[in-house]
């Protein structure tokens, strides 16, 4: 298996053509890139293709370009891929899934404060890994009125918005019935937090969410052996050994 590739430059993109044209091995364990120049983001898709062709275990691509500058990830190389165990996206990165995808061994997802083109992006992506385990989500999605989590494997989930301004309306829907260990944090001004019953709760920890208009976190949390809520601007911590017991 070839050793783990990172590359992190402002132009970088003769350097990750020779490394990866070197390299012949039929797995690719892990491809990290850091992209920090607009002139490198045509060849994005390229290089996400090879590692794909590699079937690469690990990927994970940052993208800090200016503000509305996004790179756009090649969903179609996700129509079926196999070997993808680990996938991490950070920043300046477009997720348009038009069409329904498969990630069959995907078992973590981090998403950090990329963009969704639409809600239809969202479900096909999500409900299209069977074996996802762990998902963190970290940031804001204005372009998305409704986002669905319908993920029936999920075991570890984490939810983190900025909390600094407050978002007018806005539709979140937890669906995952496996749920072990859940966080959400910094949730403003949203319309509805539905959280579907997940009866293998066994840790959740509720942070900084208010002026939410319709929510039923603590009636969902019933199953959870231990329980931290700060619901601002009360600034009520509580914690329990059991909960509802």
């Amino acid at each position: 298996m070839v050793p783990n590739l990172k590359f992190d430059s402002y132009s970088f993109s003769e350097h990750v053509y020779k490394s990866l044209a070197l390299h012949k091995a039929p797995f690719l364990k892990s491809l990290h890139l850091k992209v920090k120049h607009e002139r490198d983001a045509s060849d994005v898709g390229i290089w996400i293709g090879v590692a794909f062709a590699r079937k690469v275990r690990q990927l994970i691509l940052s993208v800090f370009f200016m503000k509305d500058s996004f790179v756009r990830f090649p969903s179609v190389l996700c129509s079926w891929n196999d070997t993808l165990v680990f996938l991490k996206l950070k920043h300046s990165i477009l997720l348009n899934f038009p069409s329904r995808i498969c990630l069959m061994s995907l078992r973590k997802l981090h998403l950090h404060y990329v963009m969704f083109n639409d809600e239809e992006s969202v479900c096909n992506l999500l409900s299209c890994c069977p074996r996802l385990e762990d998902l963190i989500i970290r940031g804001s999605y204005v372009d998305v009125k409704t986002f669905t989590i319908d993920v029936p494997s999920l075991q570890r989930l984490i939810m983190e918005e900025d909390n600094l301004v407050e978002r007018d309306g806005g539709r979140y829907v937890i669906k995952a019935p496996s749920l072990k260990y859940l966080k959400m944090s910094g949730f403003v001004g949203r319309e509805v937090l539905l959280i579907e019953n997940s009866p293998e709760l066994v840790e959740a920890e509720i942070i900084d969410i208010y002026n939410i208009a319709n929510e039923n976190i603590l009636v969902f949390l019933t199953s959870a052996i231990w329980f931290c809520l700060h619901l601002s601007p009360l600034e009520v911590i509580l914690r329990f050994c059991t909960f509802l017991s």
